[in-house]
Order: C-alpha cells, then sequence, then structure tokens
C-alpha cells in the first residue's frame, strides 16, 4: 500500500484541494467516529462560503456525539429500503441506480487504473468515492499525479454534472444537521473547482 511519504510533491495549492477532497470523502463514506468528529471541531475558516461553511461544521461537530452522527447518516443514506438521499450519479443523470453513467465511469477507472477497494462493495459512482478518486488524482496515488487538464477532463465528465444538486440537497435535506454545513462545504468547494477550471483554459 502508498504511504502518505510516498507520495509525489504537489504545490501546495494542489496539497490543500486534495486534503478538501479526502476530506469529503471520508465525511460521505461512513459515519464519523469520535476522530473524526475531533477533528471536525477544530476547524476554522474565513469569511469566504467556504470559510463560514467549516465555521458551522465546528460548532456541530462539538456538540454532535458518535451515536447521534451515526444516526444522522443512517437516516440521510440507509435508511429502511433507501435513505433521504441516493447519492450516485446514475441516480441524479438519469433517475436510476446503475445506469450509463457508472459504465462510463468504470470505463474512465479503467483506463486510468483506477481499482476499487476489495472491501468497497457500494457502486463506484457514489460522491464519496468520487471524491476519493480526485484526491487520488491529484496527490499521484494511482501512479504520477494527474495533471490539470487530466483532472479537469474527469471531473467535468463524472462530478460536475450533479455533484453540487447533490450538495444543495444535502445541505437542505429534512435529516441533515451535522451534515447540512458538510453540504454547503461541499457545494461551495465544487463551485471553487469549477471556477479554477475555467480559469486555466481562458
Amino acid at each position: 500500500m502508498t504511504t502518505q511519504t510516498d507520495m509525489p510533491e504537489i504545490a501546495e495549492e494542489d496539497a490543500l484541494r486534495a486534503d478538501l477532497y479526502d476530506f469529503l470523502g471520508l465525511m460521505l463514506a461512513r459515519p464519523p467516529g469520535r476522530d473524526l468528529l475531533q477533528r471536525c471541531a477544530r476547524l476554522s475558516g474565513d469569511d469566504s462560503p467556504l470559510g463560514q461553511a467549516m465555521q458551522a461544521l465546528s460548532r456541530v461537530a462539538a456538540v454532535s456525539t458518535e451515536k447521534g452522527a451515526e444516526a444522522e447518516f443512517n437516516a440521510l443514506f440507509i435508511g429502511l429500503g433507501r435513505g433521504e438521499l441516493l447519492p450516485y450519479a446514475s441516480y441524479y443523470l438519469t433517475g436510476f441506480l446503475n445506469e450509463k453513467p457508472l459504465a462510463q465511469l468504470r470505463a474512465d477507472m479503467a483506463r486510468r487504473q483506477i481499482t476499487r477497494a476489495p472491501n468497497v462493495y457500494e457502486p463506484e459512482d457514489n460522491i464519496a468515492s468520487l471524491m476519493e478518486m480526485m484526491a487520488g488524482m491529484i496527490r499521484g496515488r494511482f501512479g504520477a499525479p494527474a495533471t490539470l487538464a487530466h483532472q479537469q477532463e474527469f471531473w467535468g465528465r463524472h462530478i460536475a454534472p450533479w455533484a453540487s444538486h447533490f450538495y444543495a440537497d444535502l445541505e437542505a435535506a429534512k435529516n441533515s444537521v451535522l451534515y447540512a454545513p458538510v453540504g454547503t462545504a461541499g457545494r461551495a468547494f465544487m463551485e471553487i473547482e469549477r471556477e479554477g477550471f475555467r480559469m486555466t483554459t481562458q
């Protein structure tokens, strides 16, 4: 397994982007344990929309319990039969699971030599996995760090068409308390990425 110290050197700005993708992936992959809740409680931010979202998440995490966070996660994403939200590209783009967006993602993953972890059983087009893939591409977990053009291509194909909508839904979900500022942060970050990629193509 590749360790953090084995990662190639990347620009500080890209490392910060990768950190945020990794953080969103962690929050969305499974209920946060005590360590992650404590990490969230230590977050700070500036007056930007993303910074304010981090401040809000810090405040909520400071008074959240593992049990409460797990109950919220289950209500949002698992539920009885299904959760309040279905965080999959196929669902957001077609209304059904396991559709063409998933097949396109799997083909792109194979081309980039990205493989699903053996202990992960969810379809690869779930939001947590896509956040982790972006972080991995930026950091070079799948080989050399992806060029900005390759990052933009992957983001534009698999994340841009639906992630902002998902994060807005998470922000407004009736079961979102801890996850409401996660939705706000994700939505703000997607706008930052959109603008950043737009500027590189001018």
